[in-house]
């Protein structure tokens, strides 16, 4: 069965997929500097099983989980993973590669793939983020290590990631942005946001859509391009973490999320009005802490880290668990529209 693991980072993204094929992905990564400042070993060793989603719609409650982050890293030498099959950097922003060194060096990754979106290196004169991550970032980008570098765009069909499935083994990852016009506008005009790979995750309970930062010119060329493959997601990682960021958001109108994953960020902040005026129910990492998504034929079954934002949902089952996660419900499996 596939899992993924939307982490509690901080201000940044991390998530897993521990792919059915035994591969693991990792899209982005962010406070993976902070060693020994959580262990969470002992927290995932009981790995249990897996009704309907019930009462999402309680947004409410501020938990503090933003102020208990997870070591990205710790978190997957924790789940047994000799090596990260492929790294998808969404785009180049430091809140998207904090602790990409300490990836390579501690877990080490196979693939990294490469959107060809460009900046400028970052001041970090009294920053939060390493610097040893970026020349890092450059010198993996730039092929001068062992690492593989693939460079897929919107609509690549590649072994391993989207081709010949099920009988080549592929991972049913779908990328669905950027385009080629897509990443020359970001590298003409240095809005790397609308650069930000799009991954949609087809999972046997839903699609699972990853859209990093992806703003307006994105979710344009999306709609227009790939439609089925993102609408009527099971399943939608908040782009820019959910944060309000002076755009549109007439693509939830098409992609209507069954569920929809916050980072953190204060809650000035978060676009809460654009969800809840389309009664699209979300959670947070705030709220939740970590979140571990198991999808099944029947839809994709919900975890939450923290026992008292779980017991906050009508359809939880806190003895069932999942990589020290509580269950809280399941998301149905989007139905084709006659």
């Amino acid at each position: 069965m596939a899992t993924i693991h939307f982490l509690n980072v901080r201000n940044g993204d991390c998530s897993i997929i521990q792919n059915n094929s035994g591969r693991t992905t990792v899209i982005d990564i962010c406070n993976g500097n902070a060693a020994n400042q959580r262990k969470v070993a002992e927290a995932i060793r009981n790995i249990l099983g897996i009704e309907t989603f019930g009462a999402p719609a309680r947004r409410g409650g501020n938990f503090g989980m933003r102020d208990k982050p997870t070591d990205p890293v710790e978190y997957i030498r924790a789940l047994g993973v000799g090596q990260v099959f492929r790294f998808i950097l969404s785009h180049p922003d430091m809140d998207h590669m904090d602790g990409f060194k300490a990836l390579c060096d501690d877990i080490g990754i196979v693939n990294f793939w490469d959107s060809g979106v460009r900046k400028e290196k970052p001041d970090f004169s009294g920053g939060p983020y390493n610097e040893g991550d970026w020349d890092h970032y450059v010198k993996v980008r730039d092929g001068r290590t062992d690492v593989k570098v693939v460079t897929p765009r919107a609509g690549s069909h590649f072994q391993f990631a989207n081709a010949g499935e099920p009988n080549d083994g592929g991972d049913y990852l779908s990328i669905v942005a950027p385009s080629n016009n897509l990443v020359d506008e970001a590298n003409a005009d240095g809005d790397v946001n609308d650069g930000s790979y799009v991954i949609v995750y087809r999972s046997a309970g839903g699609r699972i859509v990853f859209p990093g930062d992806a703003h307006d010119a994105t979710w344009e060329y999306v709609l227009a391009n790939h439609h089925d493959l993102v609408a009527d997601c099971a399943v939608l990682i908040a782009p820019h973490h959910g944060r309000a960021s002076d755009r549109s958001y007439d693509f939830l109108d098409v992609l209507r999320p069954g569920l929809t994953l916050f980072g953190c960020a204060d809650s000035e902040h978060l676009a809460y009005d654009a969800w809840s005026s389309r009664d699209l129910p979300i959670i947070t990492n705030n709220q939740a802490g970590n979140i571990v998504l198991e999808p099944s034929g029947d839809g994709v079954d919900v975890f939450v880290e923290n026992l008292e934002c779980a017991r906050t949902y009508e359809s939880a089952d806190l003895t069932r668990r999942s990589h020290g996660c509580y269950f809280v419900g399941r998301v149905a499996k989007p139905q084709p529209v006659a």
